[in-house]
């Protein structure tokens, strides 16, 4: 496993469990409804296939960041925003220009470091180029 994918998994991770403490979820399972059972089911199966570098984590990813932005906004920043430019797709149209600005040049960077067969730390590189991942932090 890559840093690069490893340091996503790890947002991922940090994102499930933040989501999993507020509000509808961290009620008892008969207190929330069948469409916050559904985005846990689906926030667990994503994180798995991403664990097994299955290609359709990338396609469950869009469909669950764009439900949890369009569902939850409240939430949202519950998840690093690294998690969005990630999965692509739609979810791109939740990052400003900036910041999508910040990300590619961020993977022409590693693109370059990869091709050159360099060794980098991925978390550096990123902090280096666009600065610490904010942590977010269930309140």
């Amino acid at each position: 496993m890559t840093r690069f994918h490893q340091f996503h998994l790890n947002l991922l991770k940090l994102g499930y469990n933040n989501l999993i403490k507020q509000p509808p979820f961290s009620q008892s399972e008969d207190d929330y409804s069948a469409e916050a059972d559904e985005l846990l089911a689906l926030f667990q199966e994503t994180i798995t296939l991403y664990q097994e570098h299955a290609a359709e984590a990338f396609d469950l990813g869009q469909v669950l960041m764009t439900r949890l932005v369009r569902n939850y906004p409240q939430l949202t920043q519950l998840f690093a925003r690294d998690l969005l430019w990630l999965f692509g797709g739609d979810c791109i149209h939740y990052l400003a220009d900036e910041e999508i600005s910040d990300f590619q040049t961020l993977d022409e960077a590693r693109y370059i470091k990869e091709a050159q067969n360099e060794a980098y730390d991925y978390l550096e590189l990123r902090n280096a180029m666009i600065g610490e991942v904010q942590n977010p932090q269930a309140h």
